[in-house]
């Protein structure tokens, strides 16, 4: 399917959001657009509620979005959302992945490795401690280290435990700083995962389409104290689903957009950086499917990652796309034309904020020569890599004043970094020594053999000899080698003779070096100027503009609706009928083959019940596992995709009317393929309370 030619995005004008649009964050909802267009005006209760019922699920580089669903700790997210930990809890007798996994009774319940959810139990606007922390005439390089101080402090001063996490986080490029607390939950424990292809039936070609019919669905529980996690607040289940029309709202963790950038800005990622991530990711993913190839077992430990990296590839091309699209540049070029015309329109304006967008057109100009060594230099693609570059790094930073330390070394983060060294998630060194390889194959191919990293880590070796020597003599598989060099301290890790660990120390002084680049002559000024353009835009504008998504819990909104494409009309719902004559016209052959439950459970089904549907909230990457709830706060949904139209949402904001749709699990599905297919009852009784079935 091609994406839709015509991109009907804000007027440039008046950018206040028109339509369905917008990733809100909680301090400041759309109660003007939410009264307009639908007559809601909900309570601060109803959207705390809503806020504390929402999780942010991060596993690892990964994660989503859940919901709590009940008072014992139960919490929905969605099947390629948790498919990291089914993979890393799965063995070769027993794939988690493709057979599914349902827990009868709550000591069955698996724990998973490395999995943390975490509720936003508060926010502070902490603005002016971190812009004022600049002092007036400073350098944009020390403006950044006062802002990295301030937050340092600010951080520091917040509760940060095992059980709380407190992080500053920037929006609006820097226009406004804002401390979330969150509380954390690390003993999460599976409760049921269907089949990985009912959950991706069709696989990448149905991937970002719609009709769509795919059972993308887990349950997840988190405990505390080696119990079930009381819940205060959870959403209640909609036996009924959503009906066409509904006013939906949706809470969630977007990953990111850049809609605010500037003209500049996003031509280099036209041009430039979405090409590299391309190369990068192709690279990543070619290497996995031919060490998937060898042997059955290699591809259980490689499929999850592998059809993450299809999806996240299909994502970015449909991005891509768009941004060659010139029309769209040219939306976006009269968008910045129309703010930089207000702002010289006024002569104190013009001389607050008329000079940023050519501070960032400057600092640009470096960036095309450094960013195929920013893209390619790093140990983190493979997962032992990564723990031996944190190892070095800690060592390198830990004996510094907090303030001045790396942001994942300081303290506020301390619980954070020995979650992730201390995994206990299964290591396949040939599966790291192959993704190592790959990438330093191709680095030095990218790079040439003259680059600093490409030397630093290779040598004289070749990079199958260079990995081959440091990940065959690593004991950085066994966790209790990481928890000794973690408590040992800087001393123990500089000791250590581990060969991979020695290479991670050798690289990283130019790791730190291309860092250090990055963050004085390019972030440095995309924050100071950042902060300019943002007051500009809050000037000109007011605060109806929505910051950038970032991987913070926002607020989207809209309406169950189909849509026009090309001469025919899409539904907004599909059914379980819909399913089986898609698996019928394909005579069931991959990727339309079903489980065979789901085969021989045909008859077991309400076939006329909805299974997937789609609704105009503004979503992207990350909003995946988010609720889908009406006006009664009621879970009638659970996101889980979107369709081609909707991928180049990235840059601009793709309007409702040209088919830009998110796609979700039908409530009303989900308990019914619980109970006829997976007799899972006790899930569905813990889902619907006093309800009856």
């Amino acid at each position: 399917m091609a994406i839709v030619a015509t991109l009907l995005v804000v007027l440039v004008s008046v950018p206040a959001p028109r339509a369905d649009e917008g990733m809100w964050t909680f301090d400041n909802p759309p109660r003007a657009q939410w009264k307009e267009r639908y007559g809601f005006e909900p309570t601060d209760a109803w959207i705390d509620h809503l806020r504390l019922s929402s999780v942010r699920i991060a596993d690892g580089p990964g994660g989503g979005t859940g919901a709590f669903v009940s008072p014992d700790g139960l919490l929905l997210t969605n099947q390629h959302v948790a498919a990291g930990q089914l993979q890393k809890s799965s063995t070769a007798a027993r794939d988690l992945v493709r057979d599914g996994f349902f827990a009868r009774t709550r000591a069955e319940e698996m724990k998973c490795p490395d999995l943390e959810a975490l509720v936003l139990v508060s926010y502070e606007n902490v603005t002016e401690r971190v812009q004022s922390a600049a002092k007036p005439g400073a350098s944009d390089a020390d403006a950044a280290a006062a802002r990295r101080a301030a937050i340092a402090a600010i951080e520091a001063a917040s509760a940060n435990t095992a059980e709380r996490r407190s992080t500053v986080v920037t929006l609006y490029s820097g226009g406004e700083y804002w401390l979330h607390q969150y509380k954390r939950y690390t003993d999460i424990r599976l409760v049921f995962a269907p089949e990985e292809q009912i959950s991706y039936f069709g696989g990448d070609y149905d991937n970002f389409t719609f009709p769509r019919h795919d059972f993308d669905v887990t349950f997840l529980r988190v405990y505390e104290s080696g119990r079930p996690a009381t819940i205060e607040h959870y959403l209640r289940w909609s036996k009924t689903g959503p009906s066409d029309g509904e006013f939906v709202v949706l809470s969630g963790v977007p990953g990111a957009t850049d809609r605010l950038l500037t003209l500049t800005q996003v031509l280099f990622q036209r041009d430039i950086g979405n090409p590299l991530q391309r190369k990068v990711w192709e690279s990543r993913r070619d290497t996995l499917e031919a060490y998937a190839k060898t042997g059955s077992e290699r591809a259980r430990r490689a499929g999850a990652t592998i059809r993450s990296l299809e999806n996240s590839l299909k994502r970015l091309v449909g991005q891509q796309q768009g941004l060659e699209n010139p029309r769209v540049i040219a939306k976006k070029e009269e968008q910045e034309r129309a703010l930089r015309a207000a702002v010289a329109a006024t002569t104190a304006w013009h001389h607050q904020y008329g000079g940023a967008w050519e501070r960032i057109d400057t600092a640009y100009r470096e960036l095309p020569e450094k960013a195929p060594r920013l893209a390619f230099s790093t140990l983190a693609v493979s997962r032992v890599g990564n723990i031996a570059s944190l190892l070095a790094r800690y060592a390198e930073e830990i004996g510094k004043p907090d303030a001045s330390r790396l942001d994942e070394i300081r303290d506020s983060r301390r619980e954070a970094l020995r979650f992730t060294l201390l995994s206990t998630a299964p290591l396949y060194l040939d599966l790291e020594e192959a993704v190592l390889a790959g990438l330093l194959e191709e680095a030095h191919r990218t790079l040439g053999a003259g680059d600093p990293f490409v030397k630093a880590a290779l040598g004289n070796r070749s990079p199958s000899e260079a990995v081959r020597a440091a990940i065959g003599g690593t004991k950085l598989d066994d966790v209790n080698v990481r928890r000794a060099l973690l408590d040992g301290g800087a001393e123990a890790i500089r000791a250590s003779e581990d060969p991979l660990l020695a290479m991670a120390r050798r690289v990283e002084p130019v790791l730190r070096e291309l860092r250090l680049w990055q963050e004085q002559r390019l972030r440095s000024v995309e924050t100071s100027a950042g902060q300019q353009i943002s007051a500009a835009r809050f000037a000109v504008y007011g605060k109806s503009v929505y910051p950038d998504a970032n991987s913070t819990l926002r607020l989207g909104f809209g309406r169950v609706a189909g849509y026009e494409e090309d001469t025919t009309l899409v539904p907004w719902k599909t059914t379980f009928h819909g399913l089986y004559d898609r698996a019928e016209g394909f005579s069931g052959k991959p990727p339309f083959d079903l489980p065979e439950r789901w085969k021989a459970g045909r008859e077991k089904l309400n076939l006329a019940i909805g299974l997937n549907f789609v609704y105009t909230a503004d979503t992207i990457g990350g909003n995946s596992g988010s609720p889908v709830v009406n006006r009664n706060a009621e879970l009638v949904g659970l996101n889980f995709d979107s369709n081609q139209q909707r991928l180049p949402g990235r840059y601009l904001y793709v309007d409702e009317a040209d088919g830009s749709r998110a796609v979700a699990v039908h409530s009303a599905a989900i308990v019914e393929a619980l109970i006829k297919l997976y007799d899972a009852r006790p899930v569905v009784a813990e889902l619907l309370g006093s309800q009856p079935f």
